[in-house]
């Protein structure tokens, strides 16, 4: 596996392998990898002939107040667990390669109404952030195909999004949630909770099986069932940002008559904001 910093070194490794003929996944990353990354890294290497991780943390993606400056860094451990997956490149910029201008001095990227609803309303500017990031990495990968993991079901829908609105070739795959003995989806900001907390934390995802078998079974009274999601989180010691069943399709609400949704949930548990989602066929 290759380390490389530079966006050129990048380029001119992509451009030799779509020379051959050969395809290219890529799979974004944040770092601090554990084994819900790694599944993605199996799934590229399944849809390519050759796999490129990034790591970076992407600065334009936290909002005022957030954990940026803690978020947990580890490229060493990485790199690492990545060879092992047998990755062909990391791909591991500095800011400034990804942001020469600066934060707010650079062209982003804006998906509408999208962007705004459920993790957006609460964090402003986010998924400009994330799709401005994930345009460039795709600019300069030029992938065949992209990874991204389902529990962020949201940032996955505004990426789609943004890949149909401009035109995009590549093809966005996405991964269903990798979790726990216990259930809680598996996320680098677990590690911000303290061990009462971590026994705490399970109690999200019972809280959506619970409503999903509900409105499987024929339960319609939505705002009811979104209203007792939040009662129950608070109940378990967390400050809920938001229950809510949207459209699978385009995170709208429903209208009766669809036969996709998806059940969406964030909330705060000490210094860890957790997020999670079922996918419902009704």
């Amino acid at each position: 596996m290759q380390s490389l910093n530079a966006i050129a070194d990048v380029r001119c490794q992509v451009a030799d392998w779509h020379r051959a003929g050969e395809r290219v996944a890529l799979v974004p990353t944040m770092g601090n990898l554990h084994e819900g990354h790694l599944v993605l890294v199996d799934r590229a290497r399944e849809q390519a002939d050759r796999v490129v991780v990034s790591v970076f943390v992407n600065p334009t993606q936290f909002v005022q107040g957030e954990d940026f400056d803690s978020y947990p860094r580890t490229p060493g451990e990485d790199a690492e667990l990545l060879r092992v997956r047998r990755a062909d490149v990391m791909f591991l910029p500095e800011e400034a390669e990804i942001y020469p201008r600066g934060r707010e001095g650079n062209s982003f990227v804006e998906v509408p109404g999208i962007s705004e609803q459920l993790c957006g309303a609460s964090r402003p500017g986010h998924f400009r952030g994330v799709a401005t990031v994930v345009m460039k990495l795709f600019n300069i990968v030029q992938p065949d195909v992209a990874i991204f993991g389902e529990k962020d079901f949201q940032q996955l829908a505004v990426l789609r999004r943004m890949a149909e609105d401009l035109s995009m070739a590549v093809k966005l795959v996405g991964v269903p949630t990798l979790r726990e003995t216990d259930g809680l989806a598996m996320s680098s900001r677990n590690r911000y909770l303290s061990p009462n907390e971590r026994q705490k934390a399970p109690a999200l995802y019972r809280m959506l099986k619970g409503l999903a078998a509900r409105i499987e079974s024929g339960e319609r009274d939505i705002m009811r069932l979104e209203g007792e999601g939040m009662a129950r989180l608070a109940e378990a010691g967390f400050e809920p940002e938001y229950v809510s069943v949207r459209r699978a399709d385009d995170l709208q609400l429903p209208r009766g008559d669809e036969n996709a949704l998806v059940l969406l949930a964030a909330a705060r548990l000490g210094r860890a904001r957790l997020i999670d989602n079922l996918k419902l066929t009704v």
